[in-house]
């Protein structure tokens, strides 16, 4: 259901992904931070952020982008208003 809800939001957000791809990484993103304690809206602006930041070709999954990426995760929880 949230998947459905991750799409619905995308959709409406006037975002345009590249590919099927970054959506399904937005997706496991989503399903993988959903317990973060943040509010849905928030973990997709973030989850969002953070498959932007990568680049298209990087086949690891965005938990392993943010270990790596450190800086990019702080700044994509600020443009999400993480707290």
């Amino acid at each position: 259901m949230l998947s459905l809800l991750a799409v619905a939001a995308l959709a409406g957000s006037g975002l345009a992904y590249a590919d099927a791809d970054d959506e399904a990484w937005t997706a496991q993103c989503v399903k993988d931070n959903k317990d973060e304690g943040a509010k849905p809206d928030v973990v997709l602006k973030y989850c969002q952020c953070m498959v932007n930041e990568m680049d298209s070709n990087d086949s690891r999954s965005v938990t392993q982008f943010e270990k790596a990426n450190p800086k990019t995760m702080k700044m994509c929880e600020r443009k999400a208003g993480w707290k």
